[in-house]
């Protein structure tokens, strides 16, 4: 299996050769040269597979370099029931990923694929405990160490942090923008002691950490002296990793491979859609994904109208659904190569369109109208359409809901279709947005017992300003 560009301009990788470097050298992502296939009898055949084993038949297919024995011990160290069941008991529990079916709406049933049971109670878990394992395995293979630079809305950096703490020859540096997370993802985050582990609060938005990462991880010189990796979604261990899900999804809502579903995904940099998109060129079949925006709605403009309209920091709303507070989605552009046909160099400029002039206007070009046939929909959510989506859930069917969680099934309520069963992506648990909660349904979230008293936890966090100097100065000055 070979990787390439969105950009076209760089050379093909293997898999360990684009697994700690993150972005392309002309500044692009990684995406595979093709989408390996899965038949029907493929899928059928994969019916009762442990999710360890499960993620072994998709990830071989992507990871043709590293040995089976090797890649399977892997894949049954990170995906264990004890490491992704918060210590709950319920039978299902085996499945790392169970499916929630919440009840029958307009003709076919609504369900909630439970993606937040890892160490830190959201979906970012579903990879990042397996890249952390990836990472040290690489790391040894090749003798090196790495210096990971990451950017986080809310989910992204504990999720790294708690997979990284302790890893061998790996330190974390991770922006956050100040004072835009839950109190909740903030302490989770900034009172790890690790050594290893270092938090940057940013003044600014999540967009302007992104960024700084980004021309960070243009600064080729600078990224190969210092040995700068990525666990963003724009690192394609990330994005692969979550595809399995989607499988594991449909394999759970399904008794034969001639069934479709559609899934509604709370999407905000477009990495976990990507995954889907991923799952559905691969062959799975599922009728629709559907993008599920707050506020901060760049995606669903772009799904309706073919205009792409980055937003500036200063645009970028603090909402209640927090961790999808971006109005520029780093993984979007793995889409829109594919929708451009794999065309690297019209890619490149569209996207340099994004960073001159705020973005691309497709809506009267032939792809716009072709887009159908990779099955995307979209919608918008609102702080009183979650609050309004948090109270129904829980008095019609007895269940709590993130507010992400709240946008989706805001979102998927409007695209059902009689017959294809609607898989909601559960993104994290309502405690992490316990304010919220609060608010919508006036008594507290349920808190794990690990994390009770988490906010009490001593902080360790610097401040410092979106500067792309800062960043590198502090690394180099924490690096030995």
């Amino acid at each position: 299996m070979r990787y390439q560009s969105t950009r076209g301009n760089s050379p093909q990788q293997s898999f360990l050769e684009i697994l700690l470097g993150g972005l392309a050298p002309d500044g692009g992502l990684y995406l595979p040269t093709e989408y390996p296939q899965v038949t029907e009898e493929q899928l059928d055949s994969w019916r009762g597979l442990s999710y360890a084993d499960l993620a072994y038949e998709v990830l071989s297919l992507y990871c043709d370099d590293i040995p089976e024995a090797d890649l399977r011990t892997l894949l049954r160290k990170t995906y264990t029931a004890q490491v992704y069941c918060n210590g709950r008991t319920e039978d299902n529990a085996q499945d790392i990923t169970p499916l929630h079916w919440l009840g029958e709406e307009q003709g076919t049933r609504i369900g909630l694929l439970s993606l937040s049971n890892g160490p830190t109670l959201a979906f970012k878990d579903m990879a990042m405990q397996l890249l952390g394992n990836l990472f040290e395995y690489a790391l040894k293979q090749k003798g090196q160490k790495l210096n990971i630079l990451g950017a986080t809305s809310g989910d992204t950096g504990s999720a790294a942090e708690y997979a990284m703490r302790g890893k061998e020859g790996v330190k974390v540096f991770m922006l956050s923008p100040r004072g835009k997370m839950s109190s909740f993802q903030s302490a989770q985050m900034y009172s790890l002691q690790d050594p290893n582990i270092f938090n940057l609060a940013v003044a600014g938005v999540f967009d302007d950490c992104q960024d700084i990462v980004k021309a960070v991880s243009n600064d080729h010189g600078f990224k190969a002296n210092y040995q700068i990796g990525t666990v963003n979604s724009i690192n394609w261990g990330r994005v692969v990793a979550q595809v399995v899900y989607y499988f594991q999804g449909y394999l759970l809502a399904t008794k034969s491979s001639t069934e479709k579903v559609s899934f509604t995904v709370p999407s905000g940099n477009f990495g976990n859609i990507c995954a889907g998109h991923i799952a559905r060129m691969m062959g799975l079949p599922i009728a629709h994904l559907i993008a599920a925006t707050n506020e901060n709605d760049v995606l669903d403009e772009f799904f309706r109208t073919g205009v792409y309209r980055a937003r500036k920091s200063a645009e970028t709303l603090h909402t209640s659904s927090p961790s999808m507070d971006i109005s520029k989605a780093s993984n979007f552009e793995r889409f829109v190569f594919d929708l451009m046909g794999q065309d690297g160099k019209a890619t490149a400029g569209m996207f340099k369109q994004v960073d001159e002039v705020g973005g691309f206007d497709i809506s009267k070009d032939s792809v716009f109208k072709e887009m159908a046939q990779y099955g995307f929909q979209s919608g918008r959510s609102t702080h009183e359409n979650r609050l309004e989506t948090i109270r129904n859930i829980d008095s019609q069917y007895g269940v709590m809901i993130d507010t992400h969680t709240a946008d989706g099934v805001k979102v998927a309520r409007e695209h059902l279709q009689s017959g294809i069963p609607m898989i909601v992506l559960e993104t994290a648990l309502p405690i992490k947005f316990e304010e919220t909660i609060e608010v919508a349904l006036g008594r507290p979230a349920e808190c794990p017992a690990a994390f009770k008293d988490i906010k009490s936890k001593p902080q360790r966090v610097e401040n410092i300003d979106a500067d792309v100097d800062q960043v590198k100065n502090f690394i180099t000055t924490h690096v030995n």
